[in-house]
């Protein structure tokens, strides 16, 4: 599974889902870092205002909130004390800078 941004450019190819209750919950929390080229997907299947902490991820990421494989908004989230919300049927965290160049209403696939 990989991650492509509308232009081509693959974003993630190292891909995990977040699927269920507890590891939406979780998602990066207690890991020490994260590869380049790794995205964590969660896909919740109906719009509804999704929102994203720090709490015990030691590192910064980039996330990224999707409807419809629309972008919404994109952030830059600080390790431990960072938060982020807005509408989306699917969000995606990757490793901080990997959504360079990436903004509202581009479009992301994950094939």
């Amino acid at each position: 599974m990989r991650v492509v941004h509308g232009s081509g450019r693959v974003l993630a190819t190292e891909v995990e889902r977040a699927e269920g209750l507890l590891a939406q919950g979780r998602g990066l929390m207690f890991r020490r870092s994260v590869p380049d080229g790794y995205a964590l997907v969660f896909p919740f299947g109906r719009q509804a205002r999704r929102g994203i902490h720090m709490l015990c991820v030691p590192f910064a990421i980039d996330a990224c909130w999707l409807c419809d494989g629309v972008v919404q908004r994109t952030a830059t989230l600080a390790p431990w004390r960072g938060y982020g919300r807005a509408v989306a049927d699917t969000v995606i965290e990757f490793p901080a800078g990997a959504l360079d160049g990436v903004g509202r209403g581009d479009r992301i696939r994950i094939e």
